[in-house]
C-alpha cells in the first residue's frame, strides 16, 4: 500500500480521518459511491470539502493511487468528484487509480480550489 507522504491524516481540529496507518488484514475496504443528502450535518460537509482540498493540493488533475487514503472518506466523493482513473477499475485494491473530476468538484466544492494547483 502506497503511503501518501505529506497528505493530512485528518481534518485539523476534528476526528474526521483522511488516511489509514496500515493495511487491513482483511484486505482493503471496497470503494462505493455513498449518497450525500442535502440535510447532511455541517461538520460532515466541512470534512468532505477539506478532503477535496487536500486531494487537489496533493494531486491536482493528475491520476493518483488510492494507497492509504481512507475508503470511508473517499466513498463520499467517489463516483462524482473522484472517479476511476483506469479501466477496469478494482474498488478492492490499494493500487487502484483515481482521478478528480475537476469540473464537477469545482461546482460542488468551490472553496476547495482556493489554493494549490
Amino acid at each position: 500500500m502506497e503511503k501518501h507522504r505529506g497528505f493530512p491524516g485528518r481534518l485539523p481540529g476534528t476526528d474526521y480521518q483522511f488516511t489509514i496507518r496500515r493495511d487491513s488484514k482483511a484486505g482493503p475496504t471496497k470503494l462505493i459511491a455513498r449518497e450525500r443528502f442535502a440535510d447532511r450535518r455541517p461538520p460532515d460537509r466541512r470534512a468532505d470539502e477539506g478532503f477535496m482540498a487536500a486531494l487537489w493540493a496533493n494531486f491536482g488533475a493528475e491520476p493518483f493511487v488510492r494507497g492509504n487514503l481512507d475508503a470511508g472518506r473517499l466513498s463520499w466523493l467517489f463516483g462524482r468528484e473522484v472517479v476511476a482513473g483506469e479501466n477496469p477499475f478494482d474498488p478492492l485494491s490499494y493500487d487502484a487509480m483515481l482521478v478528480i473530476d475537476e469540473k464537477r468538484a469545482r461546482i460542488n466544492f468551490p472553496d476547495a480550489f482556493g489554493v494549490g494547483r
